[in-house]
């Protein structure tokens, strides 16, 4: 299993309502972060923080903390 941090986090993305973030987020935390999902989520991520990275909410600094962790 992926460090708690990480799973902290991504536990939070599955609890957003985002279907970007909640389906990967869920599968992942579900396979208990195997590749295959890892992959998911991490395109999932990259591509929430580009929609959604500087706009101040609470999820801004988790996006880029996930991805370093994710890619770790």
């Amino acid at each position: 299993m992926a460090n708690t941090e990480l799973s902290t986090i991504i536990e939070k993305f599955a609890e957003s309502g985002w279907d970007l973030l909640d389906a990967p987020s869920k599968k992942w935390l579900a396979a208990n972060g195997s590749a295959e999902t890892t992959r998911e989520l991490l395109k999932a991520v990259e591509q929430a923080d580009k929609e959604c990275g500087s706009c101040g909410c609470e999820f801004d600094p988790l996006y880029k903390k996930a991805l370093a962790l994710l890619k770790a």
